[in-house]
């Protein structure tokens, strides 16, 4: 089954779920920053790509193997950025967000059989075990300096923890977990001056940040619901 969801009413921005994978694709080439292991960093394009693995996932060379998938299913693997993820695709959800100079939107995938608190002591895997990963995607529509990039990282970060922190979920310890031990994040921007002035800030005070904030909040703590019905976590 496909799901095809516009972002803010537009047919020209599509957002296309099916269960192997979740696209977003856009009208103009972005610029985006992101931890994604396919196409991470800085990067400019008009593809992200979030694509489900099997739990258990461990490929020994999982770049590769994801960009030959991605020539399998017809996309060019130097254009895209791509995630992956043990989450279900049809437990997305997409949020939106407006203020003086944007608007955004917040796509989200959630697994968290594999929980952890920052900060502790504990094992390190040198490869991908047991993926169930946080996938956050945000889309903002307005220009946005690298700084604020970043700073929306972080934001985005901040509000991921208090959901997880809301919903009490707890690792093996029994600690309030703060994300995953496989979390991802991409932040693209448009970059379009027809969208008014150019935020340099992306704090939880500024309008950008508190947009931010709030559009991945209201995704995850509905993806994360979903999950619980469904017994995925």
């Amino acid at each position: 089954m496909t799901t095809h969801w516009p972002l803010w009413s537009e047919a020209n921005w599509q957002v296309t779920v099916t269960p192997s994978h979740l696209t977003v694709d856009a009208p103009v080439e972005m610029e985006m920053l992101s931890s994604a292991p396919v196409g991470g960093g800085w990067f400019r394009g008009k593809r992200i790509v979030n694509r489900h693995v099997q739990k258990g996932y461990c490929h020994p060379r999982p770049v590769a193997e994801t960009r030959e998938w991605l020539g399998t299913q017809g996309m060019d693997p130097s254009a895209t950025v791509a995630l992956l993820t043990a989450a279900r695709m049809e437990d997305a959800a997409v949020t939106e967000e407006a203020g003086e100079g944007f608007r955004l939107a917040a796509i989200v995938t959630a697994g968290v059989s594999n929980a952890a608190r920052a900060g502790k002591a504990g094992p390190v895997y040198p490869l991908l075990t047991e993926p169930g990963t946080i996938n956050t995607i945000l889309i903002i529509d307005g220009q946005v300096d690298p700084c604020a990039m970043v700073n929306g990282v972080i934001t985005a970060t901040e509000a991921k923890t208090a959901v997880l922190q809301e919903l009490d979920i707890r690792d093996g310890d029994g600690d309030v977990v703060t994300g995953t031990t496989t979390d991802a994040v991409v932040i693209a921007a448009t970059q379009d001056p027809a969208r008014g002035e150019r935020h340099h800030y992306a704090g939880s005070a500024s309008p950008l940040g508190r947009g931010i904030a709030l559009a991945v909040h209201q995704a995850l703590m509905r993806v994360l619901q979903r999950e619980n019905r469904h017994g995925n976590r």
